[in-house]
């Protein structure tokens, strides 16, 4: 079993990214959106890996009855 604990890399990138602008600049609000979209992909995709785990178990636990 993976654990998947880590933030990933492309997420750290931007947010790197974001600290040379200043709060409030086209950049920095072009950069805050590309975050946000990054971020929401990531917990989406992790929801989708825990719910096939939590199928995963039930099915387990069904067969073994």
């Amino acid at each position: 079993m993976k654990l998947q604990n880590s933030i990933p890399d492309d997420i750290l990138k931007i947010q790197k990214k974001m600290c040379e602008f200043q709060i409030g600049s086209r950049n920095y609000l072009k950069y805050k959106k590309i975050l946000a979209k990054h971020t929401k992909k990531y917990a989406m995709q992790r929801r989708v890996t825990s719910n096939i785990k939590t199928i995963e178990t039930i099915q387990r636990l069904e067969k073994e009855r």
